[in-house]
């Protein structure tokens, strides 16, 4: 069992369970997540991939598929849409290695923006989230620490998914990605109000579909 907070939470990584806190509010010497550094044999299948050859295409897939995977469900409802943002997120990542940086980021990093954008993306072509909700604070629902502590990692994240679209993107981005909600405002086309919003409702969706699964 794994216990969160309204600061902490869980994310898989393959077959691992790593430990997530918001990036504001996050120790100088903890990680958020286990990192695939850019080695020189990543450099290496990048130049393939650059150079359009289809074993490194093939084999950049592969490596990342899990990782990647994992991202995107939290951002959809279902498999089928986790795929397509998926499949967006690796043409993207294709069209663009020649700009990626190992200096700046790791190719993981890298390819995990490409794919939190690429799932932005889908929302603004499947949703309709611009909600007219202009606030300065909201005040924050209860999440009972005591009853997420009893879930575990699979059933956390199948409550994230049950909430709508614009909702769980947002909760994603402030909680998962350690986005401010002006960051957000920017990236998805809302005010921060409306983004404090989407985050308060997450929080007490969340604490209703607790209660009703009677997942404690």
């Amino acid at each position: 069992m794994y216990g969160i907070n309204h600061n902490v939470f869980i994310l898989p990584y393959g077959n691992e369970v790593c430990l997530m806190r918001r990036a504001s509010e996050r120790p100088e010497n903890v990680k958020p997540i286990k990192v695939l550094y850019s080695s020189p044999a990543n450099i290496d299948l990048i130049q393939g991939c650059i150079a359009n050859d289809r074993k490194s295409q093939e084999q950049l897939y592969k490596q990342f598929y899990t990782s990647m995977m994992n991202i995107c469900m939290r951002y959809t409802n279902n498999e089928n849409d986790a795929i397509e943002v998926l499949h967006n997120g690796f043409l993207k990542v294709y069209k663009n290695l020649q700009k990626f940086d190992p200096v700046k980021a790791s190719l993981y990093t890298w390819m995990r923006s490409i794919m939190v954008h690429s799932a932005i993306d889908f929302l603004r072509q499947n949703t309709r989230h611009n909600r007219n909700i202009e606030i300065d604070d909201v005040n924050e629902p209860y999440i009972d620490s005591e009853a997420v502590d009893k879930l575990n990692v699979q059933e956390l994240l199948k409550l994230i998914r049950k909430l709508p679209p614009a909702t769980q993107t947002i909760f994603n981005l402030y909680i998962m990605e350690g986005y401010t909600h002006k960051e957000i405002g920017a990236m998805v086309g809302i005010s921060e109000g409306t983004s404090k919003w989407h985050l308060s409702e997450a929080r007490r969706l969340l604490q209703k579909l607790i209660k009703s699964e009677q997942l404690v």
